[in-house]
């Protein structure tokens, strides 16, 4: 049996080992059906919900959320994050400040996002683009600070233009703290997509998690919840394909594909 094939074979038996766990635990009275149904009450519910419109509609509305905060985050910290390294002295300048804003929790703009917005995509995205930007410029600017001084003194030499330089010797450079710092955002979109829908009530997965839960359906709220992180894992998945895509060159992704 080859590697590949054996990591999904235990993943496959842990999901086995999970599922039996959660069947079993309520069925022994170990804690009560009314906090924790069983798993194939779930499981049925799950179905049932994936059969809807309802959820698959709700499941849009997160990912919309999602895809256009992360979006506007990663093209405005890709861009400060070029232009810090091309202004001389911006990156003393701006790093007190990126390190005052930077560890603001995003929740803590949940009340600023709802007097702005209310409970419209807007408070969304507010707190979307707040809590992915700082992953993808902190990374950029670790990207741009890994390049070589003499790599880059040589091509001043050359008198090559800043968009060659920019191009030819800073962007394959950092082209691989970019994608951490992709796949580190797209994850913190996600969750802050559920939580603000959660939490505000705006559209989506995150909203029906809260109506089930107000409205005592339990197996549903299981059920919403096993979505949102299958949902997770399939996003963390598709940026990581993209990572290895685009970083097929790289050696850090050769040695992943060949061993």
């Amino acid at each position: 049996m080859t590697g590949r094939l054996r990591d999904i074979a235990y993943g496959i038996l842990g999901l086995g080992i999970l599922f039996a766990v959660a069947e079993a635990v309520p069925r022994l009275g170990l804690i009560s059906r009314d906090f924790l149904p069983p798993a194939d009450e779930i499981l049925h519910t799950l179905l049932r919900d994936l059969a809807g419109r309802e959820l698959w509609t709700a499941l849009g509305e997160t990912m919309r959320a999602w895809a256009i905060g992360l979006a506007i985050a990663f093209v405005l910290a890709l861009a400060l994050g070029v232009l810090i390294d091309a202004i001389p002295g911006a990156r003393a300048a701006t790093t007190s400040t990126v390190e005052f804003l930077r560890p603001i929790p995003s929740v803590a703009l949940i009340p600023l996002a709802t007097l702005l917005y209310g409970a419209d995509l807007g408070s969304s995205l507010l707190l979307i683009v707040y809590a992915s930007f700082w992953q993808v410029l902190i990374q950029v600017l670790y990207g741009v600070a890994d390049v070589d001084p003499v790599a880059r003194e040589t091509a001043r030499s050359y008198r090559l233009g800043r968009w060659t330089i920019l191009r030819r010797l800073v962007w394959p450079t950092a082209l691989p703290y970019v994608m951490t710092g992709l796949r580190l955002a797209a994850a913190v979109a996600f969750i802050l997509a559920v939580t603000a829908e959660l939490v505000i009530g705006s559209p989506g997965l995150g909203l029906q998690i809260q109506l089930a839960q107000s409205g005592g359906a339990v197996a549903e709220v299981y059920a919403l919840i096993a979505v949102a992180g299958l949902t997770g894992v399939a996003v963390n998945l598709a940026v990581r394909q993209l990572e290895r895509r685009l970083l097929a060159w790289h050696p850090s992704v050769r040695g992943e594909t060949t061993r």
